[in-house]
């Protein structure tokens, strides 16, 4: 949604610009076509979180964590607790603003995210998922 709002600002001066110093009409058509391109996506942006959420599921043993998120494409993903080298809390402000994390999760070969967890279990289930690989917390 803020991209579309920043995307709007950006085509707006454009096309400002385009009126105020009569660049060559073609230009002008592309910038309708991108405005005409952003405000169809206004939907799907709204839409896209929501399916996000929905269908995001996340499980975790002594064994492994399990991941399973896809809403056109369903993918399951099984990470050993043995190959897990970090884990991690972040939150940007629009997160910090609805009390949100994203839980980060770095092994030998890739990098996982659970995203969008409340603060509480957010907490939770970084320090479950640093006690079963056995992660020492280190101080700054």
């Amino acid at each position: 949604m803020i991209g579309d709002i920043i995307a709007f600002a950006v085509l707006g001066i454009l096309l400002y610009l385009d009126h105020y110093f009569a660049w060559k009409e073609w230009i002008g058509w592309i910038l309708i076509g991108l405005v005409v391109i952003t405000v169809l996506s206004i939907p799907w942006s709204i839409i896209r979180p929501m399916l996000l959420y929905k269908n995001w599921r996340y499980g975790v043993d002594e064994e492994f964590l399990k991941l399973k998120f896809g809403a056109i494409t369903e993918k399951h993903q099984l990470v050993p607790m043995t190959k897990i080298q970090s884990v991690s809390a972040s939150q940007g402000p629009l997160m910090r603003r609805y009390g949100l994390y994203s839980i980060s999760i770095e092994t030998m070969g890739s990098s996982h995210t659970i995203p969008a967890l409340p603060d509480e279990v957010a907490m939770q289930l970084r320090d479950t998922i640093a006690r079963f690989a056995k992660i020492k917390e280190v101080e700054q």
